[in-house]
């Protein structure tokens, strides 16, 4: 039995700015943009008045009808207001579940089939421009979180709506639903309960402490619909450190913030940490307070670790990267310093256990032992894996083998337990090896790359499909160089990076590029630039 069993009471986040404004009232929270649901609110709020506006939305909630244990699909515009829809909702006891602004109308009007008549809470420019009309159908009702439609309940007219006690349902029942990357097709629905949630909580909260002494400003930009950012919020809410949220991750405006907010932390997915290299070079200097970038769920490039690492001018700071999936959370942890072996040129290397919290194995395709030229399954067991996904318990069921969850990538496992990450099973190209760690070598070789995916292309050879900064034409005799030494691939292909198809998290979806570089024109062979883009 792990450790973070004992004493779990779960997570319970329809409470959790209130608790935590118990603590540290005047604590504040900093927007980027202004929320859907209370422009009024401005960028600027202490923990105590975000609370009050989770029990305001509670109220009309309730006053719409909804009740403990239903579901409430919620698909509206990006912004911080998603989070707190959510706890809203499970402050009266009922289920969110959190769709990504990003997926398109078709994907969501499936999604709110397989969650079996919810309640569905969206806006009007989502009912206006994106959802097809049969959500109406699908849906026991639709509410509105910002704007009017005469099919839906506007929360805006529920003002004033009386208050409600806050609802606490069992740890070991749901009570969140996020959906997975979506890299390999409709995304599945990953149920939490508040033991699984809070699982998730205590190693990143254990790992965490001896690092943060005082009180320090962390700045986030996660995904509002993915878990991972309840438990950072949870661990930064009870410490009482001022929070930053940021919606938009574009280099310049996160300059502009960081610079003037001067951040001691830095929570976001590794693409926004490579999008941010380029304030390295900032003369405002925006991440010199920067004590530790915190990476979550993938493995993350060199050099944008040693980037950033350089732009930092406090004594001691670490760049942490977790690995691990929606399905099980962090699963493994390993940290980079300016000095020592802990900066390294391995970016397959994504660490160690959490002792005592989660454990990994590595089980062999072919019955030979996992190696570097022989990659294994990845397996994790933790306490912090979801339950079930909804309506898919057989394809959930699939995943688990007498308690291990196998993650869907492929690596092995060093003589001193060092886990290697090496690729996704889907994107495996028989004989070429690594796709990730070429792609390192392609992103240390040439500075100037913003993103660099090899995928299989038409013929079966090795496509890498490249973004530049500034979309800056890659110069032929400067990519001969660079892969010198490296497998054999086709000749790149180069696009913008806003074409490249991403999950929520800003994951390339691999297997979505690899299919629009099989049906663009002259797919029989390497694709030209200005065919594709």
């Amino acid at each position: 039995m792990f450790l973070q069993r004992i004493g779990n009471q779960g997570i319970r986040l329809g409470t959790l700015f209130e608790r935590a404004a118990a603590r540290h009232p005047a604590n504040i929270v900093v927007l980027d943009h202004d929320l859907d649901i209370a422009p009024g609110l401005g960028r600027r709020a202490t923990v105590a008045e975000i609370a009050d506006l989770i029990d305001d939305f509670a109220a009309r909630l309730w006053a719409a009808g909804v009740r403990p244990a239903q579901r409430v699909v919620v698909h509206k515009s990006d912004g911080f207001d998603i989070t707190l829809l959510a706890c809203a909702i499970v402050r009266v006891g009922a289920v969110p579940v959190l769709l990504s602004p990003k997926l398109d109308g078709a994907t969501v009007a499936e999604l709110v089939r397989r969650t079996d008549r919810p309640f569905l809470l969206t806006d009007r420019d989502k009912l206006d421009t994106e959802l097809p009309a049969e959500v109406f159908t699908l849906a026991e009702r639709v509410l509105l979180a910002a704007g009017g439609h005469p099919e839906a309940t506007a929360l805006a007219d529920l003002a004033g709506s009386p208050r409600v006690p806050a609802v606490t349902m069992p740890p070991e029942q749901p009570t969140l639903v996020t959906h997975t990357s979506g890299t390999t097709g409709i995304p599945k629905l990953a149920v939490h309960t508040g033991h699984t949630l809070q699982a998730r909580y205590r190693p990143q909260a254990a790992v965490t402490a001896p690092l943060l002494r005082g009180r320090e400003t962390i700045a986030m930009h996660v995904s509002f619909v993915h878990s991972r950012l309840i438990t950072a919020l949870a661990i930064s809410l009870f410490r009482g450190y001022p929070i930053v949220v940021l919606a938009d991750s574009d280099p310049k405006h996160a300059a502009d913030l960081f610079a003037r907010l001067r951040p001691g932390i830095l929570e976001a997915h590794p693409n926004s940490f490579m999008e941010w290299e380029e304030l390295a070079d900032d003369p405002r200097a925006p991440l010199a307070n920067v004590k530790l970038f915190s990476s979550t769920f993938d493995a993350i490039h060199p050099r944008t670790v040693r980037r950033l690492l350089g732009a930092s001018r406090r004594k001691g700071a670490l760049f942490g990267q977790l690995y691990g999936q929606s399905e099980i959370g962090p699963a493994v942890v390993r940290s980079f310093s300016r000095s020592g072996r802990g900066l390294c040129t391995d970016g397959r290397c994504v660490g160690r256990p959490f002792p005592g919290m989660t454990d990994i194995r590595v089980v062999s395709r072919n019955g030979n032992p996992p190696s570097p030229d022989n990659p294994g399954y990845i397996e994790v067991r933790s306490d912090g894996r979801i339950v079930t996904y909804l309506g898919e318990q057989q394809r959930y069921d699939e995943q688990v083998n007498d308690g291990w969850w196998r993650m869907g990538d492929v690596g092995f496992r060093t003589r001193l337990g060092c886990v290697h990450l090496l690729d996704r099973e889907v994107d495996l190209i028989d004989g070429f090896g690594s796709t990730l760690a070429v792609e390192d070598a392609l992103f240390t070789r040439l500075p100037q790359l913003a993103e660099v995916v090899i995928i299989p292309g038409p013929d079966g050879r090795a496509v890498p499909v490249v973004s530049t900064k500034d979309d800056i034409p890659l110069d032929p005799d400067t990519w001969r160089r660079a892969v010198a030494g490296l497998p054999a691939m086709a000749e790149p292909v180069q696009w913008r990076k806003e074409e490249l198809p991403q999950t929520a998290t800003t994951k390339i979806k691999r297997l979505e590029l690899a299919r629009r570089l099989a049906d663009a024109p002259g797919a029989q062979g390497p694709v030209a630039v200005e065919e594709v883009v």
